[in-house]
């Protein structure tokens, strides 16, 4: 299935304050039994998408495709809080000052925590599209969101003008802070953006990549670490000077973490591997061998001495940085693959790259997305305990074997205007054919 870009439309710049009263779970998502110190982090209902630690590295939020953010106590290995607020996967996530933290979502909305708060003390809503990336200036004082509206935007935390960084030809997939304060943002455009630290006539520095850019980090003597379809790390100046690159290979990376002493760049692969580089080498020191699923995040804690990966397999993950070894058991069962009773059906495998998003039956459940159980003659969002968009509701769509085609042949966005659903089409008549084939099927309910 190919990945296209999404609305480059620019958005509002307001922020909204909401007093809503929402579902929050106080957290004991832990096993039948009390966890030990060193166990893995098990709590979110799909996988993983995003992790930050707070400063004093005691405790970790997480965001998934479920919708929700768990903050955990690491070393107690217990899920304290679970935040129920966005209406999409949950992105991206930040570690704030004074027990704050920050979720971005699909349904292209931040909120703002204060711990022990059962809602968000702010939320903005100046996006128009799906946020994916979130980073926190050095001194602490903006917040920049990437967005899939094709901008990133400069929030000064303390309130004022949101400064919009518009350019990129699609989706802006990362964001990140230079030591200096300056922006650098990577898109799918395979363009890496370096930009003025304030407001001003000058124009970004821009760097031709050889493929998309899906993550940025960045060192505090102020290299640039970018990656993404083609597999590569490459070492940047922030003049966009190349200084080096690994090449890992046919993983296309969609994650990076700089270790805090900057020695060290963490690199997490679709593959599910993660390898950690020793930068100034340009050389994979070793790699973190989990179970086989995506890795969508990782973080380092503040001491250096620890890595925490989430992933595909719903899991948090907690490794020795020096050694790579696992902390706690490794081997947890993997998720049952949900497509084995269809193996050798090319509609099956046309579909896997939506089973992140979406379940076949209504055992399952919803996911980032709503079950497709009994979706052939259903109504566009009407599936029930799914929150749609108003946009969804307002379309005179019924699903079927025509409608589902239509959709990934010019697209979501076009098709259905308002979704939270990535951008994405599949150009062979014989694959749409043989999806909808496939989904007529597997989506019958009995």
């Amino acid at each position: 299935m190919g990945w296209t870009s999404g609305s480059s439309a620019r958005p509002r710049s307001s922020r909204v304050t909401i007093r809503r009263a929402l579902s929050i779970c106080a957290a004991l998502l832990i096993l039948s039994a009390p966890l030990p110190a060193s166990a893995q982090l098990r709590g979110h209902g799909g996988p993983v998408r995003a992790l930050a630690i707070a400063a004093d590295g005691r405790m970790a939020i997480s965001g998934g495709f479920d919708q929700s953010a768990i903050l955990w106590a690491i070393d107690q290995g217990t899920a304290l809080t679970v935040l129920r607020f966005h209406d999409g996967a949950v992105n991206a996530v930040a570690a704030l000052d004074e027990g704050r933290f920050v979720t971005a979502s699909a349904d292209g909305r931040i909120a703002l925590w204060q711990g022990g708060r059962p809602e968000p003390v702010e939320v903005f809503a100046d996006h128009s599209g799906p946020i994916v990336a979130l980073a926190v200036s050095p001194d602490r004082t903006h917040l920049a969101s990437a967005s899939w509206d094709g901008t990133a935007h400069i929030r000064p935390l303390a309130g004022g003008m949101v400064r919009v960084l518009g350019g990129h030809a699609g989706n802006v997939n990362a964001v990140a802070f230079l030591a200096d304060g300056r922006p650098v943002t990577g898109g799918y455009d395979a363009t890496l953006r370096v930009w003025p630290r304030t407001e001003t006539d000058e124009p970004p520095r821009i760097v031709q990549l050889p493929s998309p850019i899906n993550a940025v980090a960045v060192t505090q003597d102020g290299e640039i670490a970018a990656a993404g379809a083609d597999s590569v790390v490459r070492f940047l100046s922030a003049d966009g000077t190349l200084r080096a690159s690994v090449d890992l290979a046919t993983n296309p990376v969609i994650g990076l973490a700089v270790s805090p002493d900057g020695r060290r760049v963490a690199a997490a692969t679709v593959a599910g591997t993660v390898a950690l580089i020793d930068r100034r080498a340009a050389k994979v020191a070793f790699s973190l061998v989990g179970p086989g699923l995506p890795v969508w995040s990782l973080a380092f804690r503040p001491d250096g001495t620890e890595l925490l990966t989430g992933g595909g397999d719903r899991l948090v993950r907690r490794w020795d940085a020096r050694t790579g070894d696992p902390i706690g058991p490794l081997s947890m069962p993997r998720p049952a693959d949900s497509l084995a009773a269809y193996k050798g059906d090319h509609g099956a495998e046309v579909f896997r790259a939506c089973v992140a998003c979406h379940s076949l039956t209504p055992e399952d459940g919803h996911r980032a997305g709503p079950t497709l159980s009994g979706v052939f003659g259903r109504r566009i969002a009407t599936a029930d305990g799914y929150t749609f968009s108003p946009a969804l509701k307002g379309l005179d769509i019924v699903w079927d074997a025509r409608t589902i085609a239509k959709l990934f042949e010019i697209g979501p966005s076009r098709y259905t205007p308002g979704t939270k659903m990535p951008e994405q089409t599949i150009n062979d008549p014989d694959d749409r054919e043989a999806l909808v084939r496939f989904l007529e099927k597997a989506t019958k309910t009995r």
